[in-house]
């Protein structure tokens, strides 16, 4: 397959799949882009397909991931899409192949990831993963589940921090939005279009991005792409309910 992986000399002429030819996610785009030279250096991995496709995987070592888990030994799956035309010819085990093949290169015990217990906007598809043999090791409150497939025994599998797991935002009034640079969109949706969506709707709306590794493990959200809470209470990471056509719609459903 025609897979090629980003690297500190490449990562500025090639695309990352998502947001390439949105104009108004432009600084949001190089942020991203920012935000991945940067995690190269910490072992993190960026593959997609040799095409303006969004057929890409992202992983790195779970020790040095932006997620409130625990997973020694592990590997720990980001960002992991197969869009449009190209679902169906086997891309999406290959990418995940490629995972694998890595992890047991570097001695890792298995590669671990983050889902919902339904499925959640910006994250992998729950069922398709317990088909390739990954198995819930750990959930929370509010409705995240922790993946695991082991590559060798494990005396500790992963689980969720004591943050996650408390699944309690400590803000409760308003709005809260949790955020970070690891999707090439959030960065204008949160401070652009939230913000104008809440000040619309005269609604108290309080900001928390997650700019260092420490901060997102500490998060009380595992979806440090981007998390809503509404009053202390985790909502959604759907994205889209930044934008004012879409907001008392998705809050309205859950």
């Amino acid at each position: 397959m025609p897979y090629i992986t980003l690297t500190p000399d490449n990562i500025q002429t090639e695309h990352i799949c998502c947001a390439f030819s949105d104009k108004k996610c432009a600084v949001s785009y190089s942020l991203k882009k920012e935000w991945l030279a940067r995690e190269f250096n910490n072992g993190y991995v960026f593959r997609r397909l040799d095409e303006r496709a969004k057929v890409f995987i992202e992983y790195g070592p779970a020790e040095k991931a932006w997620v409130p888990v625990i997973a020694p030994k592990y590997m720990m799956l980001g960002c992991f899409w197969v869009s449009g035309q190209y679902k169906g010819h086997g891309h999406g085990k290959a990418l995940l192949q490629l995972a694998v093949d890595d992890a047991k290169k570097n001695k890792k015990q298995g590669i671990a990831t983050v889902v919902g217990a339904k499925k959640y906007h910006f994250m992998s598809d729950t069922n398709w993963l317990l088909k390739q043999g990954f198995e819930v090791v750990d959930t929370t409150p509010a409705g995240f589940s922790l993946l695991a497939l082991s590559l060798e025994k494990s005396r500790t599998p992963p689980q969720f921090n004591e943050f996650a797991r408390s699944s309690q935002c400590p803000h409760k009034k308003g709005l809260v939005a949790y955020y970070s640079n690891r999707c090439p969109y959030t960065e204008y949706h949160v401070v652009s279009s939230l913000v104008e969506t809440a000040m619309k709707r005269k609604l108290a709306l309080k900001v928390v991005k997650l700019e260092t590794l420490e901060q997102a493990q500490s998060s009380p959200t595992p979806a440090t792409i981007f998390s809503l809470f509404i009053d202390g209470r985790f909502v959604t990471t759907d994205l889209s309910v930044c934008m004012d056509s879409r907001f008392d719609k998705v809050v309205q459903n859950k």
